[in-house]
Formats: C-alpha cells, sequence, structure tokens
C-alpha cells in the first residue's frame, strides 16, 4: 500500500481550499445546499446533476473529501483482502472531479493507466485542473473523458472499475447496465454508495449481480453467501473520519473539526483472495474490562455478539484498539 496516503489527503485539502476564490461564501452554501437536495432526490436522473463551474467547485470543496476518505477506507478492505495485488489500470465510472481516483492513488504506487468517466464536463474540467496541482504522475496523466452513464455504457478493460455515489443517480434498468459492465470489465470492482438504508439495498443488490457476473467477493463481507441482515430491521454501513472545512462548517453549522461519513460498500474480485475471517460491523462498545464486539462471521454463521474480556490477554488489548470495519481478529 501507498505509504504516501496523508499526502495525498493533505494535497486534496489544500487544493481544493483555493476552489472558492472569488465565490461569495452565501452563494457558495447556497449551492450546496441545492445540489445536496438534489443528490437526495428520491427520482432518479438521466442528466447530470453539476450544471457549470460554479456548482463543480462548491460541491467539490463541500464533498470531495468525503468521498476520497470512504473510497480510500472501501480500498483499503481491498487491498487488505489482496495484499500482493496491485493495479495497473483503473476506470473511474460516473467519478466526476476524481475523488476515487485520487483515493486509488493514495492506496497504491500506481496505477499507470487512469480513466475517469463522467457526463457532466464541467466536473471533468475541474477534475483535470485538480490532477494537475498534485505532485502524482499518475494524477496528472489521468484521462478525463465525457461518457453517459447509463445503459450502454462500454468500458475498456481495467484492472480496477470503481463506482462511487453513482448508483442511487440512475434508474434501475441502467444501475444494472453500469454493474454488469463494470463486471465484465474489471479484474476487481469496488461499488460505494452512501451509509443508508437504500445505499445498502443498492449495494446488495449489487453484490448479488456481481456474484452471479462470476466475481468473487473480497469485502467487507467474509463470505459470498446471503447478506445475513434482515431486510427492513438494519443495514450493512461502515464510517471515515473527515476533516471538515469552512465551507462544511457553514452549511451544517457546529463547531467539531470533523465528521463522519457513513458508507455501504462492496469489493469483489475475478483472482483469489483472502476475505477477513469477520468483520466488525459497528464500533466497538468498551466497558471496564469488556469490548462488545459485533461480528458479520463466515457462511452459515450470521451475526453474532462477541464478548473480549481481559482474560483474552493480547486479543482484549486489539479489541481496545479495534475499529468499526476492520477485520477481526487481528492478523497476527
Amino acid at each position: 500500500m501507498n505509504a504516501s496516503a496523508p499526502t495525498s489527503a493533505d494535497t486534496l485539502r489544500r487544493t481544493l481550499g483555493g476552489l472558492l476564490d472569488g465565490l461569495p461564501p452565501k452563494q457558495a452554501a447556497a449551492a450546496v445546499e441545492r445540489l445536496i437536495a438534489s443528490y437526495r432526490g428520491q427520482t432518479p436522473t438521466d442528466a447530470p446533476v453539476l450544471r457549470d463551474r460554479s456548482d463543480v467547485a462548491a460541491y467539490a470543496a463541500y464533498r470531495m473529501p468525503a468521498t476520497f476518505e470512504a473510497v480510500r477506507s472501501a480500498l483499503d478492505g481491498l487491498a487488505e483482502a489482496s495484499p500482493d495485488w496491485a493495479p495497473g489500470s483503473h476506470v473511474d465510472v460516473g467519478g466526476g472531479t476524481g475523488a476515487a481516483t485520487w483515493a486509488v492513488d493514495a492506496t497504491w504506487d500506481g496505477p499507470r493507466e487512469t480513466t475517469v468517466l463522467d457526463w457532466a464536463e464541467p466536473a471533468l474540467a475541474l477534475g483535470r485542473e485538480l490532477a494537475a496541482a498534485s505532485a502524482s504522475e499518475v494524477l496528472r496523466g489521468a484521462a478525463w473523458q465525457r461518457a453517459v452513464i447509463g445503459s450502454g455504457l462500454s468500458l475498456p478493460e481495467a484492472d480496477l472499475v470503481t463506482v462511487s455515489y453513482v448508483l442511487g443517480e440512475l434508474t434501475v434498468p441502467a444501475r444494472k447496465a453500469v454493474v454488469a459492465e463494470a463486471a465484465r470489465a474489471g479484474q476487481a470492482v469496488v461499488l460505494i454508495e452512501p451509509g443508508t438504508p437504500e445505499g445498502y439495498l443498492r449495494i446488495r443488490e449489487a453484490r448479488d449481480q456481481l456474484i452471479e457476473a462470476g466475481l468473487r467477493i473480497a469485502a467487507p463481507c467474509p463470505h459470498d453467501g446471503t447478506c445475513p441482515i434482515e431486510v427492513g430491521k438494519d443495514w450493512c454501513h461502515f464510517s471515515a473520519r473527515v476533516s471538515r472545512s469552512s465551507l462544511h462548517r457553514q452549511v451544517k453549522g457546529g463547531s467539531l473539526p470533523y465528521e463522519d461519513e457513513k458508507f455501504s460498500y462492496v469489493a469483489a474480485t475475478r483472482f483469489p483472495t483472502e476475505p477477513a475471517a469477520s468483520r466488525i460491523t459497528r464500533k466497538p462498545q468498551i466497558r471496564k474490562g469488556l469490548v462488545l464486539l459485533e461480528l458479520c462471521g463466515p457462511e452459515g454463521g450470521g451475526l453474532t455478539r462477541v464478548n473480549v474480556t481481559k482474560r483474552h490477554g493480547d486479543l482484549y488489548k486489539a479489541a481496545r484498539d479495534a475499529d468499526w470495519g476492520q477485520a477481526w481478529p487481528p492478523a497476527p
């Protein structure tokens, strides 16, 4: 994995910080609020939501850090399951200004070839501008191409295909077509959606579709079997911590220097991986002399709760340091 990940994240934040120069703060906040309402709408769209540079700049400054951290967390799951693998080529479907591409670059040394596809030319233009400010040769050399994301999408074959925060914008037929094409083109496919019940259901459906297409699940699930979560009672999601910008604080209010981005994801591959034995599916609950872990285990094992106490020695110490979303037990 790429040890320069913090540098990539910091560079992205610094570059985003200059996007809103000359744009009045109230105008930027209003643009973000309107765009959030559009993205949270219940009616899928067949046209790009981002219309011009001011839209793109405001939304990128607000959303790119959160998307970056969520995608990087999902990619970490894939990297942990396949520690000797790294993508030589990457296609980012609906990549907009390139948050997922930055996350891929932060996770691995490479890939040599990166292509970002999106239907909004203003987003692609800004993505090129941001990448040009990066120290990464991979980002500076990325191809930014306009494409209609939906039925009829044709992707070049690639080691890695990412689709982040896109499926919820599509109609059901278009969503299925995009997942099918990603499964056909990619040796590894990583799909990320918001960590809401609806986002989880989209990931769950896409997971089934990837398995039917012949891919195997690498993360977060420990198996390729049916998800043990009962629909309507719970949903699988994880959390990534994001430093809040001044625009975040202006739009959302509050004074905390960070917020937690909730996301659902699935990573699947056509090559062998080593999925986690179990996955921590909730924030560990730490009590005096006790850590309660909620786990998704091997196929047939379902969801379980495990109490780790001081009697477990080093495992207890590991449990106290464990994070939501990590594999369990930790690697020796």
